[in-house]
């Protein structure tokens, strides 16, 4: 297994510009394997459930240089929890949660990495801003001033072919320049976390800093 996976990650780097950002998504994957990514050079992972996170932060806590991501759909309930685990959240989706982040990195004393999910076309199945909702929204997120909000996120849909994907990066890439154009103080559009295992090549020719590969590197999951 950790030949495999070391190859797959040698293959995949060498295919990636020295720019993008590998996050190995290891959600349902045990504590072993994320080591054996590591011993590999990973050092960026993403998950998508707090508690399965924290289980395996307490098993691989040795590995102190780590940078994990959270990128699942959160809920407010669990955004105090996902400060403590996470340096980065890239699912930020909606005002009220970004305000509760806000709030809650004020009272711990941090400065939370975000990205601001956005839907860039219609999908009842994902989280996100539409485009005009997140543009009427930025007066409200500069004011989340302990918020290090460093770019987008998105999704495509499911089921499009390669020029819908396409088009869906492209524009997410427009979107965040024209967000930066508007100078806004406490908003930075630096990041753009987007392509997983079937479209990230895409994804990194419209401009992707960051590919979040799960199938790929480990195969597949339930």
């Amino acid at each position: 297994m950790t030949s495999s996976i070391s190859e797959r990650i040698t293959t995949i780097r060498a295919s990636l510009p020295p720019s993008v950002r590998l996050i190995a998504v290891s959600k349902q994957v045990p504590a072993e394997v994320i080591r054996s990514a590591y011993a590999a050079g990973i050092r960026d992972f993403g998950e998508n459930r707090i508690q399965e996170a924290a289980s395996k932060q307490t098993e691989l806590h040795d590995l102190s240089d780590i940078t994990w991501h959270f990128i699942g759909h959160l809920q407010s309930n669990k955004a105090k929890k996902a400060i403590e685990l996470f340096q980065w959240i890239h699912s930020v989706d909606n005002l009220k949660l970004a305000q509760r982040l806000n709030q809650l990195a004020q009272e711990l004393g941090v400065h939370l990495q975000v990205c601001l999910q956005v839907k860039i076309l219609p999908d009842p199945n994902k989280s996100g801003w539409s485009v005009s909702e997140l543009l009427a929204d930025l007066p409200a997120l500069n004011q989340c001033k302990n918020l290090q909000i460093q770019g987008l996120m998105t999704i495509p849909p499911l089921g499009l072919n390669d020029a819908e994907n396409l088009s869906v990066f492209n524009s997410t890439y427009h979107l965040a320049k024209e967000i930066e154009s508007q100078n806004w103080p406490h908003i930075k559009m630096q990041q753009l976390s987007m392509g997983m295992s079937g479209d990230y090549q895409l994804a990194v020719q419209a401009g992707a800093t960051m590919v979040r590969l799960g199938t790929i590197l480990f195969g597949e999951r339930t």
